[in-house]
This record gives structure tokens, sequence and C-alpha cells, in this order.
């Protein structure tokens, strides 16, 4: 683990095994949760409210948002994710969307904050591949 800070106030504590699972579904948190330590990680399920507090104080070493019926459960975060990716300079930490459409993060309008989007449903076949691939880049 590293210590950095963000700001002159905030101790920022960066954890690679960590991965913030954020959702508005407990049982969609759950399943994702489990896969997460198939891969030998460490997941940190919360829903997006909370999730937005954990951000200031932690950097994990993936994120994984589950987008919901219409994409839009986690759009708060957003703003956040973009801002640490930007800081870290390597858009870091890798973001994954669980999303009900097909499409690439381009053709969502979300390139800029999230790296790889895996259509629902949630299974270990589709998911642990992307989690091993990102966090083993």
């Amino acid at each position: 683990m590293n210590l950095g800070t963000r700001d002159s106030s905030t101790n920022t504590i960066r954890d690679l095994s960590r991965v913030l699972v954020v959702g508005k579904s407990p049982i969609n948190r759950v399943v994702v949760s489990k896969i997460v330590e198939r891969s030998g990680l460490r997941p940190i399920s919360e829903p997006p409210d909370i999730a937005a507090k954990t951000l200031r104080t932690l950097v994990p070493g993936a994120i994984v948002l589950d987008g919901g019926p219409d994409n839009k459960d986690c759009d708060n975060l957003m703003p956040g994710i973009e801002m640490l990716r930007r800081t870290s300079g390597k858009s870091l930490p890798p973001v994954i969307l669980l999303s009900t459409k097909n499409g690439t993060p381009e053709s969502l309008g979300l390139a800029k904050v999230v790296d790889v989007v895996v259509a629902k449903p949630i299974t270990p076949e589709r998911l642990q591949p992307v989690i091993d691939r990102l966090i083993n880049r």
C-alpha cells in the first residue's frame, strides 16, 4: 500500500489488491464481489452514495460499476473517477461498466471514465477475464 495525498487535508491510500464494486442492487454487488474474489482480489461492495465517500480516501486497483437498467445508477461517481484517472496520469484505476446495453466506452459516451463495458447478465465467464486483464496490465 502507498500513502499519498490528494490535497493538504486528506490522506489517500492506494491499494491495488482492492476492487471497488459499486451498484444499487445488493444482489449484483454480491455476485460481482464473488467473481472479484476468484481473481485473488479483495472486493469492497458499496452503493453509489457510500462509494463516493470511499473514493476520497482509497484508490482501489480497479472499479466495477453496475450501471443499472439505464446505465445511470453510478453517474454521480463519474466526475470523481475522472479526476482520479486524470491525476494518476495513466488512466488509473481501471473501470469496468456492467451494462444492459452492448457497446464500447466510446459509443456510450464514457471513454474518459470507463475502460471496458461488459454486457449483462453478469457471469464469471464474461467478467473474470476482463478483471484479470485490467489488473495485470
